[in-house]
């Protein structure tokens, strides 16, 4: 069976920074800061992540913090503002895997209604095989759970599987898998990782 490649995709395919939201919507700066970390942080933000819905969430959050309701909210209408666009060289490498028929596969932490209204946007994701999602599987990385997923869903294990990953955490547990795992920093170093890898 041909080795595949899994690609996660906050800072690997996609720039993701709730920042890019609000900054639109609250103009001081350390306001701003204060609200990304008091308020929507990435902690929290990261229960959806795991999959608790929006409906419990939002609720909770304003009842804590009634003054930025207007924001909480956008935080859940306006999720895609979140994601200013791709990460530079990463999407060509993903065509050129594709185009010399190598497996893709993406495994991401990204909250199951938020993953509905996003991935359709994107016409990368259609050069995918199959893409885990935590939010859908209600178990997110680095949880060995989520790992069990992918490979049982790719039918691959252990260095049958190439993966990416921004986060060091969730590239340590694929390596206790076996799985062949290196740390993205960006396009250029991904590319010589691939091709030592032996796939372009």
């Amino acid at each position: 069976m041909r080795k595949a490649v899994v690609f996660d995709v906050g800072r690997v395919l996609f720039h993701w920074q709730l920042r890019a939201l609000f900054e639109k919507l609250i103009e001081d700066r350390q306001e701003l800061d204060w609200f990304l970390s008091n308020v929507v942080t990435e902690e929290w933000h990261f229960q959806h992540d795991r999959g608790r819905p929006l409906a419990e969430m939002v609720p909770e959050r304003i009842a804590e913090y009634p003054a930025y309701e207007s924001h909480i909210r956008a935080y859940a209408e306006r999720f895609n503002e979140t994601v200013p666009g791709p990460v530079e060289g990463t999407h060509a490498l993903v065509e050129r895997l594709d185009e010399r028929g190598v497996p893709l596969f993406c495994l991401t932490n990204f909250g199951h209604e938020f993953w509905e209204t996003f991935h359709p946007t994107e016409p990368i994701f259609r050069r995918f095989e199959d893409i885990i999602v935590s939010g859908t599987e209600q178990v997110a990385k680095p949880d060995a759970r989520i790992y069990e997923i992918v490979e049982r869903r790719s039918g691959r294990s252990g260095g049958e599987l190439f993966f990416t990953d921004d986060n060091p955490a969730n590239v340590e547990a694929a390596r206790e898998r076996g799985w062949d795992a290196h740390l993205f920093t960006d396009a250029a170093t991904l590319e010589l990782q691939l091709s030592a890898s032996g796939f372009l």
